[in-house]
């Protein structure tokens, strides 16, 4: 009889330790698959658009950006998947440069001498490792090469240079230099604009 108990006692111990193995499997395995299904998330309100053209045969830059960018949340298991493929677009009414003379001629004389001068569309591409934006402006669609780089995962900057020619926009550029003429003069009385915009993109990507 106490043989019997013995074993009884042995036999209820062992259930008892082998449920708290399985809970503590089925927690881990809980745990795991939460975290598989982390995305990195990006979020217009999280993205900047900036930009930099130049004026006087000195180059000197002029800075601006674009307040408003229209893309629905985009997702991935990685920060490139969750970038590759982020279509977007961008009103020109959002130009802004700190100086509303300046902006007034470049959304009337510029993006006004353009063909669709209401709003820029595009799309960031992953391909090879290497990244690019498809643009539309001024009816013409091409890539613009990119220069990424990513921080713990979470901050993105992308810079590229425009050559506006690549746009057909140097009709565009020559209207504009036209109205600022004068504002565009360095110290050896020539007035100039240069056909290359330096543009830089900052995203902080979030976590679902």
């Amino acid at each position: 009889m106490k043989n019997l108990k013995l074993f009884a006692l042995a036999l209820t111990l062992a259930f008892a330790v082998s449920c708290k193995s399985d809970k503590k499997e089925s927690e881990t395995e809980a745990a795991t698959k939460v975290a598989s299904t982390e995305n990195f998330v990006v979020k217009p309100e999280a993205t900047s658009v900036k930009w930099t053209a130049y004026k006087t045969t000195e180059k000197k830059p002029v800075g601006g950006e674009f307040i408003t960018l229209n893309f629905d949340n985009k997702s991935g298991a990685t920060p490139h998947e969750a970038l590759n493929g982020l279509q977007f677009s961008i009103p020109v009414s959002s130009l802004f440069t700190k100086d509303e003379s300046r902006d007034a001629k470049l959304k009337t004389s510029f993006f006004g001498s353009m063909i669709d001068p209401s709003i820029l569309r595009g799309t960031i591409k992953y391909e090879n490792e290497d990244y690019s934006a498809t643009i539309t402006m001024n009816g013409v669609t091409t890539d613009l090469p990119l220069q990424v780089s990513i921080s713990d995962e979470r901050r993105v900057t992308m810079k590229g240079t425009m050559q506006l020619k690549d746009w057909n926009a140097l009709g565009a550029l020559e209207a504009l230099n036209k109205v600022c003429f004068d504002l565009h003069k360095g110290p050896d009385g020539v007035s100039k604009t240069w056909e290359d915009v330096a543009i830089e993109v900052n995203t902080f990507l979030r976590k679902n």
